[in-house]
């Protein structure tokens, strides 16, 4: 593949291990990608101080290479690190699995409330994103209980995504039996080629 990139940003809650990662972190290195799926720091209590400098450090060096998935909350940590990237660096493509810019609360905590209102609020320039991220694709479920199907509108409109809808996924967990995820991985094949 000659030098081609894949970082995979798990979500909330969540690790390297959990969920659809493991399976496509596998099906990417068979084909020839070096893939990095980095621990982002304080899971359980995500952070932007803190995951999207962390994205920062891990990814290293990215160019027209380099690919970015990400699963619900590490979608917003991938679109605030390409936010913030200089002027003329561009990554390749980005997968944003079950992302999200407002999500349903219901049944939270008021610290998981508190958590949702710092990603939901803060500022952040989406018209600078499209600068840094060739192409993308955003995959949602249609009884996604955190991320409603409108907000598959935002990352068409302000993104410019490709959006695809599957029918029965959930939030695209282990504990929604999604343990592999072939639209990612056709996906980021399409984009590479």
């Amino acid at each position: 593949m000659g030098g081609k990139r894949v970082v995979i940003v798990h979500g909330w809650g969540a690790t390297p291990d959990s969920d659809w990662h493991p399976w496509l972190k596998r099906m990417l290195i068979e084909r020839g990608f070096e893939v990095i799926v980095p621990q982002m720091p304080d899971s359980d209590n995500p952070h932007i101080n803190t995951w999207v400098p962390y994205l920062a450090e891990v990814a290293g060096r990215v160019d027209e290479n380099t690919y970015f998935v990400g699963h619900s909350i590490g979608c917003q940590a991938i679109i605030r690190y390409a936010a913030g990237l200089l002027p003329g660096i561009k990554i390749a493509g980005a997968i944003f699995v079950a992302g999200w810019f407002h999500l349903n609360q219901d049944g939270m905590t008021d610290e998981e409330k508190e958590v949702v209102a710092e990603w939901s609020y803060s500022t952040v320039n989406l018209p600078r994103i499209r600068e840094h991220i060739s192409k993308s694709v955003a995959l949602f479920s249609d009884n996604d209980p955190y991320v409603p199907i409108s907000e598959a509108d935002i990352f068409e409109r302000e993104l410019g995504s490709k959006i695809i809808v599957h029918p029965k996924r959930g939030h695209f967990t282990s504990e929604d039996g999604v343990l592999e995820l072939h639209a990612a991985l056709n996906e980021i094949l399409k984009m590479a080629k």
